[in-house]
């Protein structure tokens, strides 16, 4: 059945659509757009980011571990495109892949980071979830991941999304200092002061 669902993304196959899917996959590779985008929020982007920020980086911790680190290791599921070989190999991306097929790591460190910010805000979130979608169709459109694969792994990510809220949330409520700086009322160096004389 699920073999079935991934020849039906490969008859939606065009030049113009691969070229799209690919480089909307290449955005989730090592989680690389959601890593960039969590620094730009603790570093770059306006201070009240902060707080979405460490909760990027919660989540993203979250689901390198659980979905790398243990999952894909526990249930050693062999990728569809190894079943089955008349799938198509676009841009020879079969080749890059060497590990298992659950779950997917692109969706679960998309929507736990898409989630994670959408906690804070949520117009900026919405957008990000968007991002996080297309991102988890490019896996079943270049028949990489199984269908059930991308599910599991959305709903994993969502999960880690929330899980790294509430961790943030009790985080500031235990540290006024965290909770200052990452609220960005205070700089970084707020949180070596030790003293109120060198925190000003």
């Amino acid at each position: 059945m699920e073999l079935q669902i991934l020849h039906w993304f490969e008859s939606l196959h065009t030049p113009v659509l691969n070229y799209i899917m690919y480089g909307i996959t290449c955005l989730g590779d090592k989680g690389i757009f959601w890593i960039l985008l969590t620094l730009a929020a603790l570093l770059c982007f306006p201070k009240q980011y902060r707080k979405a920020g460490l909760t990027m980086l919660i989540a993203l911790v979250f689901s390198v571990v659980m979905c790398n680190g243990v999952m894909k290791n526990a249930f050693q599921r062999v990728r569809p495109f190894n079943v089955d070989p008349t799938f198509e190999n676009l841009f020879g991306i079969f080749a890059t892949i060497d590990d298992w097929s659950f779950p997917s790591g692109h969706t679960s460190a998309s929507f736990a980071a898409a989630v994670a910010l959408f906690m804070w805000y949520k117009k900026e979130g919405a957008y990000a979830l968007v991002l996080a979608a297309l991102i988890s169709i490019s896996r079943l459109y270049l028949t990489v991941h199984y269908p059930t694969d991308v599910l599991v792994s959305l709903i994993l990510g969502s999960l880690y999304g929330v899980i790294a809220y509430v961790i943030t949330i009790f985080i500031f409520r235990k540290s006024k200092k965290i909770h200052a700086v990452f609220e960005g009322k205070k700089p970084y160096k707020y949180l070596f002061a030790k003293s109120k004389k060198e925190s000003k």
